[in-house]
């Protein structure tokens, strides 16, 4: 599948690829949130974690300290900061060449993040909505980043999603924010349709039907649906239970252009990438 436009991000200085898709590992130091496969807390919990995860094939360690599940309890930013510090002390002293990438909305933390321990990504759930200061911050850091589609907070955004057109309103939203990056001179901005973030079941399958809309931006694409409640919903499973759904709807956003997936169970994922890349080669 050729694509015309650059699918290089530049991460402390390396050139990360993504004209072949990549795999992002979920690191989460929180209590509570939604799949507890991916909690870790100890530090031995840490190091194994992220150890698991580039054994098993991601490029990319995504470490969050702030629940984003619906209706999540909201935590200060000095708690934030408490739960990312010792684990980025862990991923720096065992694992230095690893790309990092921390989900946070709050620009503070990313700013500590990038200059204190040497994070190569933003991940922003909330694209700005949430901090009025991290658009200009990350101009600032020059650091990939990566923005989000979500209607509401955390708090609220399941309680009644509503959208008069979903892919019209999504994509305005993020042609608006694209623009103010770019006029405040970012280059590195990957999208995130935001599967589960103030969407119904129904919203989140139409949207992955659509994936492949989101080539007319020209930026690489994120696709996060792990285990989430898409899945869980539509087959009546649990979260420990959603593995083969998620591998399937991978494999989907895969043949519709992600550009990386960001995965709780990156064997399995890194998996669906051979096979898919496999059929695209012949």
């Amino acid at each position: 599948m050729s694509k015309s436009f650059s699918k290089y991000v530049n991460v402390n200085g390396r050139l990360l690829d993504l004209s072949h898709p990549q795999i992002m590992g979920i690191l989460n130091v929180t209590p509570d949130s939604f799949y507890a496969g991916c909690r870790a807390q100890t530090e031995i919990d840490i190091a194994d974690r992220a150890r698991k995860i580039l054994e098993e094939g991601a490029t990319i360690i995504d470490i969050g300290a702030y629940s984003s599940r619906p209706n999540a309890e909201h935590i200060s930013t000095e708690e934030e900061l408490r739960r990312l510090r010792p684990a980025l002390e862990i991923l720096n002293r065992n694992h230095p060449d690893a790309v990092i990438s921390v989900d946070t909305f709050r620009a503070h933390v990313a700013e500590v993040c990038v200059k204190e321990y040497g994070v190569a990504i933003i991940n922003d759930i909330a694209s700005g909505e949430m901090d009025e200061n991290m658009f200009d911050t990350v101009a600032s850091l020059q650091v990939p980043y990566i923005m989000m589609h979500m209607q509401g907070t955390p708090q609220n955004m399941q309680l009644i999603p509503h959208y008069d057109n979903l892919l019209k309103e999504i994509f305005l939203y993020f042609a608006e924010k694209v623009q103010k990056l770019r006029d405040k001179g970012l280059n590195d901005i990957i999208l995130d349709p935001g599967f589960g973030f103030g969407k119904t079941v129904d919203h989140n399958y139409e949207l992955m039907n659509h994936l492949e809309e989101f080539r007319l931006f020209e930026l690489p694409l994120l696709v996060g649906i792990s285990r989430k409640s898409m899945i869980t919903k539509l087959l009546g499973i649990t979260s420990d239970e959603a593995l083969n759904g998620t591998t399937v709807l991978n494999t989907i956003a895969l043949q519709k252009g992600a550009d990386i997936l960001r995965v709780h169970d990156v064997k399995e994922a890194v998996q669906a990438l051979k096979i898919v890349e496999k059929c695209r080669n012949k």
